[in-house]
């Protein structure tokens, strides 16, 4: 049952349509863009484990975005490289269906962990006397854990499907990865289930995951107006701001690319490709220069890093 597709025409991946002969040099923005996302979230991840003053709950939720933004990264890498400069457009039916499987559950992931995060700072300006007996080690593996478990566990049932479906129509795909939402489409079978979970999955986690994280900044930002000092309002709210950053970054991508899909059937190909790259490469590219930016004890441990170098 699992190999039923095993000796059936591979999938093909597609680039920039009406563009292939510049594939080329379109591939050169996507490699820097692809080395900035690996050496800016290794670089985060590389300070985070090596300092001890970041070894907080704060910082560790961090590690774990940076982590999920570089899987995205390596997941999407390998086919859109290989598509843009090598041509290289055939994939197989498992190689795809697990790529569309990481994709999509990293995704759910990092929602997670942007909520995470919120309840890191919900918790450290609400009762701040009381973080480190909240936030214990303890339990930021337990928060860390289900997050991924929802992620990695969740998407299972629409894509065990995806490896028994007959194909018996076009094989091309509409990017250069795989998507469930693509691959579904090509299946001569019953694909009911397969178009109504993932509308029922967004709404239970990306959909009530902004909206709890909108609900804890209302109460953080009652927290904070109740506070008498200006400068004690100014330092609890900087706290907060690469943070919001990076959630208005994910989710405005997340937003823009769903107005495309819904809404924008007649928007040439070009712009379709175009917002589906810009909502796998933009938030994990963002993420470690808003953080480099925002938060002074990643830019400290950063100027550590760099005089160490210097010195050597």
């Amino acid at each position: 049952m699992w190999f039923n597709n095993s000796d059936a025409a591979p999938f093909l991946l597609t680039g920039f349509l009406g563009l292939e002969a510049i594939h080329h040099w379109i591939s050169i923005p996507f490699f820097v863009i692809y080395f900035s996302i690996i050496l800016g979230n290794g670089t985060l991840l590389f300070i985070i484990w090596n300092d001890h003053s970041l070894h907080e709950p704060m910082y560790y939720f961090l590690a774990v975005l940076a982590s999920t933004d570089l899987g995205m990264t390596l997941t999407t890498m390998p086919t859109v490289l290989g598509v843009l400069v090598l041509n290289q457009r055939e994939i197989a039916h498992g190689a795809c269906f697990i790529q569309s499987y990481f994709i999509h559950s990293l995704a759910i992931v990092e929602s997670g962990v942007l909520l995470a995060m919120a309840y890191d700072r919900f918790v450290a300006i609400r009762t701040p006397l009381h973080y480190n007996s909240i936030l214990t080690n303890s339990k930021v593996m337990k928060v860390t854990l289900g997050v991924l478990l929802r992620g990695f566990v969740t998407i299972v049932p629409p894509i065990l499907p995806l490896f028994w479906f007959p194909y018996c129509r076009s094989h091309v795909l509409s990017h250069a990865f795989c998507l469930h939402q693509d691959v579904m489409k090509l299946a001569c079978a019953d694909i009911t289930f397969n178009r109504v979970y993932p509308v029922v999955l967004v709404a239970l986690t990306f959909f009530l995951d902004a909206l709890i994280i909108v609900f804890s900044y209302v109460l953080i930002l009652k927290t904070v107006m109740g506070i008498a000092s200006g400068e004690e309002r100014a330092k609890a709210l900087n706290t907060c701001v690469s943070h919001i950053s990076c959630v208005l970054v994910f989710y405005i991508t997340v937003i823009g690319l769903t107005f495309i899909h819904r809404f924008g059937k007649h928007a040439p190909h070009v712009v379709h490709i175009t917002m589906s790259y810009v909502y796998f490469l933009f938030p994990p590219l963002m993420n470690p220069i808003i953080y480099s930016i925002k938060t002074k004890q990643i830019q400290r441990s950063i100027l550590r890093l760099l005089s160490v170098h210097s010195r050597i």
